[in-house]
C-alpha cells in the first residue's frame, strides 16, 4: 500500500485498518469491535453488532469531523493540530517531547507510533 492511501494520526499512528474507522463500512470491523467493547464493558454479553453501531464507534482520522472522532478530546491531537497547526507531531520544533516520547512507552503500539514519525521525519516511510 503506498503511503499516500495509509491514514496515519498526527501522533503516528497507523489508522488505515483500524476497525474504528472502518466499521460503518466493514462487518468484519465491526464484529472485531464487539469482541473489544465487550472485554471493556461497553458492550453487555447479548449485545451485538447492532447494539455496537447505536453508540457509533467511528472515527475518519483526526483531521476530519471531530464529532465523529473515536478520541476529539486526544491530547495529542489539540496539542499538535488545534495548538500548533501541525500537521504531525514530527513537524513541532520540540519533537519528540517528553510527553508524546512517556506516551510511546506505554504501549508496543504507541512505541512504533513514535518510530514511524522519526522515520516521517527523516522522510523514511
Amino acid at each position: 500500500m503506498e503511503t499516500s492511501e495509509r491514514h496515519i494520526a498526527v501522533c503516528g499512528i497507523d489508522c488505515t485498518v483500524c476497525p474504528l474507522r472502518t466499521a460503518d463500512t466493514d462487518p468484519e470491523s465491526a464484529h472485531k469491535l464487539v469482541g473489544w467493547f465487550r472485554s471493556e464493558g461497553w458492550l453487555g454479553e447479548g449485545e451485538g453488532v447492532s447494539q455496537l453501531m447505536e453508540k457509533g464507534p467511528y472515527c475518519r482520522g483526526c483531521r476530519e469531523d471531530r464529532t465523529i472522532h473515536w478520541s476529539a478530546e486526544c491530547w495529542i491531537l489539540r496539542c499538535c493540530v488545534d495548538e500548533k497547526g501541525l500537521k504531525f507531531c514530527y513537524q513541532c520544533d520540540l519533537f519528540p517531547c517528553d510527553r508524546l516520547t512517556e506516551w510511546a512507552g506505554q504501549s508496543p503500539g504507541y512505541t512504533e507510533a513514535l518510530n514511524r514519525l522519526h522515520r516521517m521525519k527523516r522522510g523514511i516511510v
